[in-house]
């Protein structure tokens, strides 16, 4: 059928095709039919919404996603053709799992391949994901969806650089160790060019954090350009197509609440092959409230070695302590705040700078910046000297983004102690969805900021935390789950 476009500024994150009731009884389209659509000899797959008010019988509007990929001009004449599209084998690949059946690395390839093209549904990709999640994969497949996500993104080369990265598993409120360690780092000379994703289940991610005061969504030219500029850069991963496959399955992930053992494995290593890395430090928080246990953390230590060294990669793995948020702000804008006060050097928060100096260290001996066990006291030197924060200022300079309008959310409200005693517990998973009811990670400037951490004293009425929103609905919702949930616990 060939259908008139209409033009609207339309980003819905996914190809989405806007076809009139009337054309869609015609031909017998369903609302989430996969469909092809056709224009100047190039194609793509889309799902279908139907619609009956903002376009005619004989016209159809698509997302900018679809118009970007047929790369399709703004005229008065455009058209298109639409068809139904094939069913794909790799939907019924995908039911393997439910079944407790491994996958092949030819079919691990064809699943990743049709997510890239589209021709999957977000119902079939959560299919997928809940599969994994439940049945789990052997060693071998978990490398061949690190092999599958990355053949089917692009890749960036370096020629003979070293070129390091640094990558946590998530979870823990806070615990923004990256622009600090990325700055220690490039002023010693390592190259780095962090990439990293938006928040899954978290207040908020390295992205959404460095996006609060520069500019993330960069393509691989841009990257490049930053990289040989500063050394180091830190963007979106999303905004490169170097995984275009774990892209989307991030996004189904955060729709359920899931993050699936083998597809993290799969998802970082896979990120770092794709942006040129082999030396690569990652951390695994781990204990009561972190995403696994310390004996978890261990198993998983060794499935990322394995699977790393199968795949060419030097890997450090370090278990750090997970059990309650590191920093004080938790939120984009909040903890952009604490990574500041470490590299300006002016009242840090203790077990954010020492994590990070900690953290920054191995991977100056990894790279043989310095003797083996003499990294903590390297990297400490590079942050007091103002090495680290000169060139962070160069870093965000060069993503276009600058350090003097941070902003501060319309509304906040301080919660107060009942009664004096210490605190003996504060739930990360509790905290983390507290931030996002007041507003993370898509309002920047919310939030919470921590005054007290496990073992502290505190007195009847000081202040607990403070919980900052763009939204007076945010902050009463904030607030209500405070009040019911109590995530910091007093003796």
């Amino acid at each position: 059928m060939k259908l008139k476009l209409r033009f609207f500024r339309l980003s819905a994150g996914k190809p989405i095709a806007f076809v009139h009731e009337l054309d869609a009884e015609k031909i017998g389209l369903h609302t989430g039919d996969r469909i092809e659509v056709k224009s100047n000899g190039s194609k793509t797959i889309a799902i279908i919404d139907i619609v009956k008010d903002f376009i005619k019988k004989g016209e159809i509007a698509l997302s900018q996603e679809i118009i970007k990929t047929l790369n399709i001009n703004k005229t008065s004449s455009a058209h298109v053709e639409i068809d139904f599209a094939d069913f794909p084998e790799s939907a019924r690949i995908i039911q393997k799992k439910i079944d407790s059946k491994q996958y092949s690395k030819l079919e691990l390839k064809e699943i990743m391949q049709d997510i890239v093209n589209n021709s999957l549904t977000e119902a079939e990709i959560a299919y997928f994901v809940s599969g994994v999640q439940h049945c789990g994969m052997s060693l071998n497949e978990t490398k061949w969806l690190a092999e599958a996500i990355l053949e089917t993104g692009k890749k960036i080369s370096w020629g003979n650089k070293k070129i390091a990265d640094k990558h946590s598993i998530g979870g823990i409120p806070g615990n923004r160790t990256t622009p600090i360690i990325v700055s220690i780092c490039a002023a010693a000379g390592v190259t780095m060019p962090k990439t990293s994703s938006r928040a899954i289940t978290s207040a908020a991610g390295t992205a959404d954090v460095i996006e609060s005061i520069a500019k993330v969504d960069l393509s691989i030219p841009e990257l490049k350009k930053v990289v040989k500029k500063t050394g180091a850069c830190m963007v979106w991963g999303g905004s490169l197509g170097l995984a275009p496959a774990d892209d989307k399955l991030i996004r189904i992930e955060k729709l359920l609440n899931l993050d699936p053992e083998p597809q993290l494995i799969a998802s970082i290593l896979a990120k770092k092959l794709a942006v040129g890395s082999k030396y690569i430090l990652i951390d695994i928080p781990c204990g009561k409230g972190a995403k696994v246990s310390r004996h978890e953390a261990i198993k998983l230590k060794n499935k990322f070695v394995k699977i790393g060294g199968e795949l060419g990669l030097t890997l450090k793995i370090v278990l750090t302590d997970g059990t309650e948020p590191i920093g004080n702000g938790i939120g984009p804008t909040l903890e952009i705040k604490d990574v500041l006060k470490v590299l300006e050097r002016k009242n840090p928060p203790n077990d954010l700078e020492n994590k990070s100096l900690k953290l920054a260290g191995l991977i100056l001996e990894m790279l043989g910046k310095c003797d083996k066990g003499r990294g903590f006291i390297k990297a400490k030197q590079i942050l007091n000297s103002g090495a680290a924060f000169k060139k962070f200022k160069e870093i965000i300079s060069a993503q276009k983004g600058n350090l003097k309008n941070l902003g501060k959310a319309k509304f906040s409200r301080d919660i107060k102690s009942e009664k004096s005693g210490v605190i003996k517990e504060i739930e990360n998973k509790s905290i983390n969805y507290l931030a996002r009811l007041a507003g993370c990670p898509l309002d920047k400037n919310s939030g919470i900021y921590l005054y007290k951490h496990k073992g502290d004293k505190i007195k009847k009425g000081e202040t607990i935390l403070t919980i900052y929103s763009e939204s007076k609905h945010k902050l009463r919702e904030a607030l209500k789950f405070y009040k019911t949930s109590k995530p910091i616990k007093q003796a």
